[in-house]
């Protein structure tokens, strides 16, 4: 019974991390609930008594994967707000004062 109540905590534990990925702004926290998300199947894969499929998902998706990842989201340096910023001006300076609106919102759509 204890199994069963623990393996429920780690299904929504597992459920809110995979929400966490989709829904997070910040590439970081992104990769940073991946790897919960993945830890947490390994801990799964250990309470089914598959430990050897747990240690491969934590050494090669944990351990190498994801802490490239997060490297190179963090050597990257990108500044969200003032490309949102610049992104914004550009379509509506575009849009505004000309005949063809419809198309200019398109094209700044289709840029984005």
């Amino acid at each position: 019974m204890l199994e069963l109540i623990f393996f429920g905590w780690l299904a929504f534990v597992l459920i809110a991390a995979a929400i966490g990925v989709i829904t997070s702004r910040n590439p970081v926290y992104s990769a940073l609930f991946l790897v919960l998300a993945f830890v947490t199947s390994a801990v799964i894969w250990v309470l089914l008594e598959a430990e050897f499929l747990a240690m491969i998902l934590v050494l090669v998706y944990v351990g190498a994967v994801m802490i490239l990842f997060l490297f190179v989201v963090m050597m990257l340096d990108i500044d969200v707000a003032s490309l949102r910023a610049s992104f914004t001006r550009l379509c509506t300076g575009w849009s505004v004062g000309r005949g063809d609106h419809d198309r200019r919102a398109v094209e700044c759509y289709m840029a984005a």
